[in-house]
């Protein structure tokens, strides 16, 4: 089934627009984001205007600032970070004749963008008519460069049609641009810091620029170096200036019909809390001179090279719907731009595509998007996780502040500092231990990776432990509880025993006295004895995992079941999301549930729950849970698969790719949802593919929805690439690389060597009535028969 975004052309392996949509150029500039993790370019026009929100990004650039409240509070965070639109090198404008190269004005004949997810860059083309009647064609290509970490490119060029005409490009490196005031009072949306960047130097020299700047509080230095190559008619004339804010590199030339002005533009960044004016200087000058040396047919082919790689263990094939096929791999490729080169870096909610929630890194990473890259580019997770481990520092005295033992690691974050103002989903919110630890072990387990388990793993894994016997407590019973803290539904905080919770820092103890007994001597040197990790085993075996034995269902925490449920038959569609329209104190105490919490512990921790209970659980919370978060799509569409509601997963994988190709949160202006882009893929492979890792071994129980006939996927795990083809009757395992594998199909062993692939059949899945869902809060569907 195919249905046409409003916006953009539906292609296999790429994300065209056909046509300038100003009323979705802010969304355009978000998905049309090129990154590699360390460099973000926004989508913006050549020309810079018109814009919906100029962004430049560098990973961990942020601004310092103070965190207000109505009344203080021992131990609230005093002190924000927000990300900064750092030194704009995507900068080129033209001038016809007279007239400035801008679309709102003279005639726009054509225009399309093209984003090749295959070659990695953003094409863009169109014809335009001045007011005074002169036509020109603009071409740009536009990188950021996944092989050499510091650089970004645009080739450009313009050419007359129909009359001689004299052009002027000025070719920019721009710092403290002008930001729009934001126009949603959502508190999601970032607040623009303006005027951050202090200048140090700049410089304009033959066709090379530079500006340094530092930031005004946080103290990071910022430098951006760019260089020029033209090639035009014997009358182009180029010269260079700067300012403190401003370097232009400007060219000139007069061109007929059918001669092209042609500007190839290198682009290099770095930044430094720590190095000296000279030092930065020299580092991106040096980063510079590799890309001249390169060249721009080198970059050019580096990226495609690089991505040819990434796309053979990491590409996902559909039959049966070209709108989700084009959606997964739009999804892998930002996946992969928001990670590739963070290299000891966050990976921030919205990637590097927007300033949306300031920038940060939720508990989203650790959950939704390592998952991706640990089977498709697991170096990128290795390097996530030495990010946390290098902000174990503040993360213990955060906890120590807090009266607690081991690290607290915060909720939203750039550098490591808790930059949450609102404590309830904050501060209290300590299940991101867990999700930094469950990370940490699917890394290990598809890894084997032994320098990472002892450098890394040991402490990570100890100091987030740490914190669970402190918070916890053991009843007169001898359960242990952990009270008063919110799970991953932020529409019940301060509660008593979030199974969510529970379950995880459950395995995060036992994981951790596993670790300390195969590393006694890395161990101890954290001050692990016996006794403790003994104290780890007794909370994680008396761990309470609340249930009413009433309704014969688990209790997303403690007493969850006897509060009164939320009035969702008074609750208007236009009160959605709910948090924006209601006090919290009143969500607090109702049985509503923002984004999947205990569902998405079944799928987590799917060994704590046998199937008849995964299947009542399922039931019981889809009709209490109204999707107001963009993570709940994907972890609703696991458990529906899995317990046998293939269509109603089918239309939450829609949900989970299309969330930012439709903008179905109205946010995508701000950034993309990259966990949700990740949760595309969790959904065809945890969901459909039904691959779960444990003991040791990789567990498969697919089955497709109607929709879809063919789903084909690749996993990389322990040194092997094992590919995946599931049909409507079958499934094929085929062992790409590496030694001999044994997986299991239904629970039966499969062994798998390089000689033949094993098919084995999709037993019959028996009719089931769907559970319902809040009025007005289904997924959109995408069986015909239901629209």
């Amino acid at each position: 089934m195919m249905i046409s975004h409003p916006s953009y052309a539906v292609e296999p392996w790429s994300l065209r627009e056909t046509a300038l949509h100003l009323e979705v150029l802010a969304q355009s500039e978000s998905v049309f984001a090129l990154a590699n993790g360390h460099i973000g370019w926004r989508g913006n026009l050549d020309e810079g205007e018109p814009h919906g929100l100029p962004g430049t990004y560098l990973n961990g650039v942020y601004e310092r600032h103070p965190l207000p409240y109505a009344e203080a509070g021992y131990g609230y965070p005093e002190i924000g970070e927000t990300i900064l639109n750092v030194t704009n090198g995507k900068i080129i404008r033209l001038l016809v004749d007279d007239a400035p190269f801008d679309l709102r004005y003279g005639r726009l004949r054509s225009h399309e963008r093209l984003l090749d997810l295959r070659a990695g860059v953003l094409r863009r083309t169109c014809v335009w008519t001045s007011p005074s009647g002169r036509t020109v064609r603009v071409r740009s290509t536009r990188l950021v460069s996944f092989t050499q970490r510091a650089v970004a490119a645009v080739a450009y060029e313009v050419e007359p049609l129909d009359a001689a005409i004299r052009v002027v490009i000025q070719s920019e490196l721009l710092a403290n641009e002008q930001l729009p005031r934001p126009s949603s009072v959502d508190p999601r949306v970032s607040a623009a810091l303006e005027t951050s960047l202090r200048p140090e130097e700049h410089l304009a020299e033959s066709t090379r620029l530079r500006l340094v700047h530092r930031t005004a509080d946080s103290g990071l230095r910022v430098a951006a170096a760019a260089d020029h190559l033209v090639t035009g008619p014997d009358s182009t004339q180029t010269y260079g200036e700067s300012g403190a804010d401003v370097g232009r590199f400007t060219i000139t030339a007069s061109l007929n019909p059918g001669q092209v002005l042609r500007l190839e533009k290198l682009v290099a960044y770095g930044w430094s809390g720590v190095r000296s004016l000279p030092a930065m200087r020299d580092q991106v000058e040096a980063a510079l001179a590799g890309a001249r040396s390169t060249g721009w047919p080198g970059l050019v082919a580096q990226q495609r090279g690089y991505l040819d790689d990434f796309w053979a263990g990491a590409d996902i094939e559909i039959d049966g719907d070209a709108e989700i096929q084009q959606a997964v791999r739009f999804a892998l490729f930002h996946v992969l731009q928001a990670g590739a080169r963070a290299e000891c870096r966050a990976i921030p909610a919205k990637g590097l595509t927007g300033s949306g929630y300031d920038g940060h890194c939720f508990w989203d990473t650790e959950t939704f998007v390592l998952p991706v890259l640990t089977c498709t580019v697991p170096q990128a997770v290795a390097e996530a996780l030495r990010w946390r481990q290098s902000t174990l520092p503040p993360a213990r005295e955060r906890a120590a502040q807090l009266g607690l033992q081991g690290a607290a690691f915060p909720w939203r974050t750039i550098e490591g500092l808790e930059c949450s103002g609102y404590w309830p989903a904050g501060t209290a919110a300590f299940h991101v231990n867990a999700d930094i630890a469950d990370a940490v072990l699917r890394y290990l387990a598809f890894t084997g990776d032994q320098e990472f388990e002892r450098d890394v793993a040991v402490e990570l894994l100890v100091e987030t432990a740490r914190l669970w016997c402190s918070l916890g407590h053991h009843d007169h019973q001898g359960r242990f509880h952990i009270d008063g803290v919110t799970g991953p539904d932020e529409y019940s905080a301060i509660a008593d025993d979030n199974l969510y919770t529970n379950l995880m820092a459950q395995a995060n103890l036992l994981a951790a006295a596993d670790i300390a007994g195969r590393h006694p001597g890395r161990a101890a040197s954290y001050g692990v004895g016996d006794d403790e990790a003994t104290a780890w085993r007794a909370a994680a075996h008396t761990m309470a995992v609340p249930y009413n034995h009433e309704l014969g269902v688990h209790e997303q925490s403690a007493g969850f079941t006897r509060h009164q449920k939320w009035d969702f038959a008074s609750t208007r569609q236009d009160q959605y999301p709910l948090l924006l329209h209601f006090p919290y104190f009143d969500l607090y105490r109702k049985q509503v549930v923002k984004q999947a919490d205990l569902v998405l512990a079944m799928y987590l921790r799917g060994d704590a729950f046998d199937p008849e209970q995964k299947s009542r659980n399922f039931a019981y919370y889809e009709p209490l849970t109204v999707r107001d978060s963009s993570l709940s799509a994907c972890s609703q569409a696991i458990i529906a698969a899995e317990t046998g509601y293939l269509r109603l997963a089918d239309d939450y994988l829609g949900e989970a790719a299309l969330m930012d190709l439709e903008n179905l949160e109205h946010n995508t202006r701000d950034g993309l949802h990259i966990a949700s882009l990740a949760g595309t893929w969790l959904v065809l492979v945890a969901g459909f593919g039904g691959m779960r890792h444990r003991d040791g071994t990789l567990h498969f129980a697919p089955r497709l929805p109607e929709t879809l006939t063919r789903l084909l996927f690749t996993v990389q795990i322990q040194g092997r690439s094992l590919q995946v083809e599931i049909t409507g009757s079958a499934t094929t395992y085929r062992l790409l690389k590496g030694a001999d594998l044994t997986i299991r199909h239904y629970q039966r062993p499969v062994t798998l060597n390089g000689r033949r692939p094993q098919q084995r059949p999709t037993p019959p899945l028996p009719p089931r009535p769907e559970p319902r869902q809040p009025p007005g809060r289904r997924p959109k569907s995408r069986h015909p028969e239901h629209m």
